[in-house]
């Protein structure tokens, strides 16, 4: 990870019809800044751009879902800034500025986020990992992963989320796309439970670790 200093992590709960999170990460020596997702009522975001005096560098997507874009025109069009995407969902958003690459960093301020691409819940879905937290998106929740469509959909995502997700330190805060956070921690001790017992190989949908 090449993070500098800690950011400053802004979440914006509740936006939209699916309650969405949309995310701030600032440079809180220099008030750069990008946006993480940009869901319905926007203005709930931009008024914390506004009381956080943010100057936002660019607008990051982690999948092209419509719940996670539908603010993101307006966001686009107040902000001036650059959208960035995963090429494999790039194709789905209107407008596509600069292509994220699997351990990419981006730099804002002495900050840095570091992508990281787990396709499963899209092909193109990808987490942000800065200084003590990382950004998930809708590909790692508390007590789960991200809803999937299909078994091979869930074994990809369930790659994405053993291989680079679940090794990282443990005492990480993950900030998913809905809802509470997590740690990598309490996520690995779920997964944990949920490895040691035989699976159907027709598992995909709306998997619980313990209940499933």
């Amino acid at each position: 990870m090449s993070t500098k200093i800690k950011p400053m992590l802004i979440k914006i709960s509740q936006m939209g019809p699916l309650s969405n999170n949309g995310y701030i990460v600032m440079c809180p020596t220099t008030k750069e800044g990008v946006i993480v997702d940009a869901p319905a009522e926007p203005e709930k975001l931009l008024n914390a751009l506004e009381r956080a005096g943010t100057r936002i560098k660019a607008i990051i997507i982690t999948h092209s879902h419509s719940d996670h874009i539908a603010g993101l025109e307006e966001i686009r069009l107040v902000t001036g800034a650059p959208v960035l995407a995963q090429k494999d969902d790039a194709m789905d958003l209107t407008q596509v500025d600069s292509i994220l690459d699997d351990g990419q960093t981006i730099t804002i301020g002495r900050v840095s986020l570091d992508a990281i691409h787990t396709p499963g819940h899209t092909p193109g879905s990808i987490c942000l990992l800065t200084a003590g937290h990382i950004l998930t998106g809708d590909t790692l929740f508390p007590g789960g992963p991200g809803a999937t469509s299909t078994p091979e959909q869930f074994q990809r995502e369930l790659r994405s989320i053993t291989s680079k997700l679940l090794v990282l330190p443990e005492d990480i805060v993950v900030c998913p796309g809905h809802g509470d956070n997590t740690t990598i921690g309490k996520a690995k001790e779920e997964y944990t439970v949920f490895a040691s017992r035989k699976q159907s190989s027709a598992l995909c949908g709306n998997v619980m670790w313990l209940a499933s």
